[in-house]
């Protein structure tokens, strides 16, 4: 079984998934990181060849993955929207929605120029408020586990993970 973390840009799945790796001497995979090891910075793909054929990158990495065990992923902010990555994701895995306020992601993603839905918008807030609204419904319905984060350091919220993976 792997275990799959999904949320909002600026939750924390990459450093909480590093975490719950090294908690469960598992192998942690990023799915932006292995799309941008193999066809350079997300940023670029989003600006040369557009928004679904990034999306077309995530399916195909998901493809991959969902077939070995005793994995971390940490998924983008927007893979679990396309329910084909769910299914896949979800035959050999449980999934983690990692839920943050409003606030907390804000302050986390407010200057980060390198996240290509809110570069150049000039409305970083307005454009975090959208997604969230748009996105929150599709993580909860996805998830086996919800695990807020507010508050929480990396190191507890990936125990709190693990304390519920190991329960699965």
């Amino acid at each position: 079984m792997n275990i799959i973390l999904c949320g909002m840009m600026g939750v924390g799945k990459s450093s909480v998934g590093i975490r719950v790796a090294e908690l469960t001497g598992r192998r942690w995979y990023d799915t932006d990181i292995v799309i941008s090891d193999r066809h350079g910075r997300i940023s670029d793909i989003f600006e040369y060849y557009g928004e679904s054929h990034f999306r077309a990158l995530e399916t195909e990495v998901v493809r991959e993955l969902a077939d070995k065990d005793g994995l971390v992923i940490s998924t983008g902010g927007g893979l679990v929207l396309k329910p084909e990555n769910n299914e896949l994701l979800k035959r050999n895995g449980k999934i983690f929605f990692m839920r943050a306020s409003f606030e907390t992601l804000l302050g986390r993603v407010k200057a980060d120029e390198t996240r290509p839905l809110l570069k150049d918008t000039g409305k970083t807030a307005e454009k975090l408020g959208e997604l969230l609204a748009q996105r929150t419904p599709v993580y909860e319905a996805v998830a086996d586990c919800i695990v807020d984060t507010d508050g929480k350091s990396v190191d507890e919220v990936a125990r709190e993970i693990v304390l519920h993976a190991e329960t699965a």
